[in-house]
Parts: structure tokens; C-alpha cells; sequence
């Protein structure tokens, strides 16, 4: 996710919208993450979910990332109230369908994860352990963590993005 997000960074200018959707621990934050270190803004990337916005400015003379949490806004107008520089940043809005789309160009992420018992197995990495082989045991280092497969949508609105989002 942090791959795609600083690819997606590389191309991204002021004035771009980015909406990402998809359920809790798919990696929106994460992919922002990526976004941010595309575009050389100071991180930490965090989640923006309880103060609603947060912006990074850039390190390297480039537009600032405005991260969004819309899930708590009610509509646009809740998001104007927050008196966003969409004109001069670049906006990645979590949870921002239905609140945020309202301009002419905007880039859409949809974001899926397995979620329930009827997911297929999960993958693991190299290093993790295999099913049936202690799996179960404690783990001691996050470079053992289960990697979920993610399926990725990217659909691009507007003139801006007729000629595709990545090129």
C-alpha cells in the first residue's frame, strides 16, 4: 500500500483530490502514508480521525498533503466548514464518497480486504509462520504478520484524469 501511494505521490499537484474507501484496517492509512512520502511533505502520516484534518507541508517546495477523516462529517457542508485548501494541497479524503466528490476532477481508491470466515486463506509473508505449522504461537516481530491480499479499484473523474491516474 505504501508502494502504490508514493507512485501515486510522484504524480499528484495542488488541486488534486483523492477519495479513498474501504473498511477499517484495509490500508487507507497506510497508502496515505505513501502518498505523503511521494510528494515530500513532514510526516508522521496519521490518521486524522479525531481532529478530522491534518495538514503536512511540504519538505521539498511542493504542495501540502491535507489528510481527511470524513466519516464523522455529515456532508459538505461540515467539510467546508473546516475551510480546506483544496486549490493549493493535495486532499486524500478517508471516508470522503458522498461528501467530497463534488469537484470536477477527483481520484477514486476503493480499498478491499478479506473480512469474515467465508475470506480465502490468508497469505503469509516469507518469514511467517505456515498454517498447521505454529501458526497459533506468538508472534515476536510485526515482520511476521499475516499480509492480507487487498484488491485495489482506481478510477480517475474528470479531464484530468482521461488519460488514466498512473499513466
Amino acid at each position: 500500500m505504501g508502494a502504490l501511494g508514493a507512485r501515486l505521490g510522484r504524480v499528484l499537484r495542488a488541486g488534486d483530490l483523492v477519495i479513498l474507501t474501504g473498511p477499517l484496517g484495509a490500508g487507507k492509512t497506510t497508502l496515505t502514508r505513501g502518498i505523503g512520502e511521494g510528494l515530500g511533505v513532514r510526516g508522521p502520516v496519521q490518521s486524522p480521525t479525531f481532529v478530522l484534518a491534518r495538514t503536512h507541508p511540504s519538505l521539498v517546495g511542493g504542495a501540502p498533503l491535507v489528510h481527511v477523516d470524513a466519516y464523522r462529517l455529515d456532508g459538505p457542508d461540515e467539510l467546508d466548514d473546516l475551510d480546506l485548501d483544496f486549490e493549493g494541497s493535495v486532499v486524500v479524503a478517508e471516508w470522503g464518497v458522498g461528501i467530497v466528490e463534488t469537484r470536477t476532477d477527483w481520484i477514486e481508491i476503493v480499498i478491499e480486504r478479506p473480512v469474515g470466515a467465508d475470506d480465502p486463506d490468508p497469505v503469509f509473508d516469507g518469514n511467517a509462520p505456515q498454517a498447521g505449522k505454529g501458526a497459533d504461537a506468538e508472534m515476536e516481530d510485526w515482520s511476521q504478520t499475516l499480509i492480507e491480499p487487498r484488491r485495489i479499484t482506481v478510477n480517475g473523474y474528470g479531464p484530468r484524469w482521461a488519460g488514466g491516474v498512473l499513466g
